[in-house]
């Protein structure tokens, strides 16, 4: 009985440095691991949160789990203007974002979303994924921010509830709901109707009431808002392409290693394909659910016509810098 207990003692003598040594490695993995948080206001299973749960994943493959970013869809963290804010001072540490807002940060992005400036999506992608896309990325860092990837948020279009639009004089007059921005009362403004900026919950009732004539959006946000109901024609001008960005907060990428900086630019360009996909996705169902419902859609006759009454609105709203990146993003072929 003796030799059976100091045998198990001797056992247990020698079993214990090695429990000990490997509490002490989970222990030293546990405080290695970086878990850094990332905000978007749109809710779980929009495309641009798709793609920042692709991001998220590839850096935790990457890494082997030891940098983990978590996901906070719904506006969780913050609102768009505030999350970028909180961004900027390393309250957040990455957050998805329409360049529109973050263009008061950065006023170069304007640029980049002048109307009827890309002839259609493959010239905008050659744009944001060339030379001059990557320039507008690292501008960000002057302003506290590291620009890491573009993803897509469509094309926007004219809707109203009168008739189709097929020409500059067909707009002449219409009421029409804007964002509250210069840009976007400019642009309506140039093509001869009347700006009506409203917040964007009153504009399904306005329309249904004649308060306004039309508004403009992308395909799903016509489907989900439900303006297809009372606005029937939906006119394809493609207008405007706003594109999308996840900005990192410069504070936060400084406190990495040159490595692992470089493992999250990587993780999150090679997020881009699946973010555009799922866009892709949602628009196809968006516009096969409108058309479904009975909405006439038509294409405008010529987007040279609606372009050129834009000269105005170039000159007004950008400085000679910005005017000569709006000429090289035309000559990009």
């Amino acid at each position: 009985m003796k030799k059976v207990m100091l045998s198990l003692l001797l056992v247990a003598l020698l079993v214990a440095p090695a429990f000990a040594q490997g509490g002490q490695e989970t222990a030293a993995t546990a405080q290695k691991q970086i878990v850094l948080r990332l905000a978007d206001n749109q809710p779980i299973g929009y495309p641009t949160v798709v793609g920042d749960e692709e991001f998220a994943r590839l850096v935790g493959e990457y890494t082997n789990g030891r940098i983990k970013i978590e996901v906070y869809p719904q506006g969780q963290l913050a609102d768009e203007k505030s999350a970028i804010e909180q961004v900027q001072f390393g309250g957040i540490d990455f957050t998805r974002v329409s360049i529109s807002p973050l263009a008061s940060f950065q006023p170069l992005l304007n640029a980049l979303q002048m109307p009827y400036l890309y002839r259609d999506a493959d010239h905008m992608w050659k744009v944001l994924n060339g030379d001059i896309g990557q320039f507008f990325l690292d501008s960000m860092q002057e302003k506290g921010f590291v620009g890491l990837v573009y993803y897509d948020s469509g094309a926007r279009s004219f809707y109203n509830t009168k008739k189709p639009i097929y020409t500059v004089a067909d707009l002449k007059g219409m009421k029409i709901r804007v964002q509250e921005s210069a840009l976007m009362m400019g642009l309506v403004q140039a093509l001869g109707a009347v700006p009506t900026p409203m917040a964007y919950g009153d504009v399904y009732s306005a329309l249904q009431t004649g308060v306004i004539d039309g508004a403009e959006n992308n395909w799903p946000s016509y489907d989900s808002s439900s303006h297809y109901e009372v606005a029937k024609y939906y006119s394809i001008d493609e207008h405007t392409r706003v594109p999308e960005m996840i900005i990192a907060s410069k504070i936060t990428m400084d406190k990495l290693s040159a490595e692992d900086q470089a493992i999250i630019k990587k993780a999150a360009k090679e997020s881009q394909a699946k973010q555009v996909a799922a866009w892709a996705e949602m628009e196809k169902k968006s516009e096969a659910k409108v058309r479904a419902a009975g909405c006439e859609i038509n294409k405008i006759n010529n987007q040279a016509e609606f372009a050129a009454a834009m000269a105005p609105l170039y000159q007004s709203q950008l400085n000679d810098a910005q005017r000569a990146w709006v000429e090289k993003i035309k000559a990009v072929k």
